[in-house]
């Protein structure tokens, strides 16, 4: 039981709020020496995790380049791009956004979209201006809705695209799970059945996005229409 030393130094530290590097990185030594292993293969065990996971740390090159383009004007532009579209509706922005999103990722480019890339800096303010076009400034509730939405979009696009692609990890995942339970599946026939769900959930979120169009013109309709009732 020893080798669970780990988990009561990782719980502590980080309710202790010490340098979570310093937490992980004393837990990982503690539970090698618990275990029996030498000093060296407690290091070659570190060298290898960061060298398997190197690939996580381009996560963080996004964020200075993002944060770049929004003070160059990225989100402004998006909102003026979309102001002079006159058909332009939220639903519609984010209907759009998911039938890309989604045949990318069948394609297997799930890098093409992302929260951080793509919802945050340029969907999310888009949709928002084709709101602010319409029905001029949007309460913090609504804003906040239309953001969760667009949010919502690219996961639900993303998760059941991402199925069609052969060489995606899930369908390996399920491919093994399969083989191990005694079914013999070939990828080829897992992502073929994987387009019927991918056009169900295409349908049910058109669906959602085309309720959310309507909750919108019926709030604001009527809030223009108790304002003039008022006057």
């Amino acid at each position: 039981m020893w080798v669970l030393i780990g988990i009561p130094i990782v719980v502590i530290g980080f309710a202790l709020r010490f340098n979570p590097l310093l937490v992980v990185t004393i837990a990982g030594i503690s539970t090698g020496v618990a275990g029996g292993m030498h000093t060296v293969d407690i290091i070659s065990a570190f060298g290898k995790a960061f060298t398997d996971n190197r690939y996580m740390g381009l996560i963080w090159l996004t964020l200075p380049v993002i944060a770049l383009l929004e003070r160059s004007g990225l989100k402004e532009q998006a909102r003026n791009l979309i102001s002079r579209i006159h058909a332009a509706t939220t639903g519609r922005v984010l209907m759009l956004y998911f039938l890309l999103r989604q045949i990318t990722a069948a394609l297997g480019l799930n890098s093409l979209g992302g929260h951080a890339q793509m919802v945050r800096p340029l969907i999310a303010p888009m949709a928002e201006a084709a709101a602010t076009s319409r029905y001029g400034d949007l309460p913090s509730e609504v804003r906040q809705k239309i953001r969760a939405n667009a949010a919502a979009t690219d996961n639900v696009a993303v998760f059941f695209g991402e199925d069609i692609f052969i060489a995606v990890q899930s369908i390996l995942l399920i491919k093994g799970f399969l083989d191990q339970s005694g079914i013999i599946v070939q990828p080829l026939d897992l992502s073929v059945w994987a387009i019927p769900t991918a056009i169900a959930a295409l349908i049910v979120h058109f669906i959602r996005l085309w309720l959310l169009d309507r909750s919108l013109a019926k709030r604001f309709d009527e809030q223009i229409y108790t304002n003039r009732s008022a006057k």
